[in-house]
């Protein structure tokens, strides 16, 4: 059961921005033959997504990485705020904000690791995968009782729908 303060946050949401290794990934790097970096995704975490967005939550993933696979799962998704290589996630969330005239709080952001943190630290509801640091479920304000690429991310869409029935 959420908090009504949680409820509360959750409505204000307009726009769900996820991470990727760790979060829409299990964080492991895999690697063919032939040297090609292979990752895996939750398909429950992508229809989480499409669906959110066809209820008028803009999603969006902001990731450091810089790898073709990503960007196929984000054209496949058809996630058209994709930032690769984002080395400042922060920076990278203020040209988000910017583009669609929204505040802080009105992002929810699912992150992981530490290069997540302090974008965590500014959104309206910040969430991290039951296996995220320690660091950053200190400060998020749910923990998802998925872990990273086990469906995390469709938790955290299935709230919002939940609390936005009539979009």
């Amino acid at each position: 059961m959420l908090s009504a303060l949680l409820r509360s946050r959750l409505k204000k949401i307009k726009l769900l921005a996820t991470d990727v290794d760790g979060v829409l990934t299990d964080g492991g790097m895999y690697y063919s033959e032939n040297g090609n970096e292979l990752k895996r995704f939750n398909v429950r975490d992508g229809m989480g997504m499409v669906i959110l967005r066809n209820a008028g939550i803009r999603v969006a993933i902001i990731t450091s990485e810089d790898t073709e696979v990503v960007r196929r799962r984000a054209e496949k998704l058809k996630v058209t705020d994709l930032f690769l290589g984002a080395k400042d996630k922060v920076a990278a969330m203020e040209k988000l904000l910017k583009r669609h005239a929204l505040s802080w709080n009105d992002v929810a952001y699912i992150g992981d690791d530490l290069n997540d943190h302090e974008l965590l630290k500014r959104v309206g509801f910040a969430a991290t995968p039951a296996d995220g640091t320690e660091q950053n479920k200190a400060i998020a304000h749910y923990i998802t009782k998925k872990k990273g690429g086990e469906g995390c991310v469709r938790e955290i869409c299935d709230l919002l729908l939940e609390l936005h029935p009539s979009r």
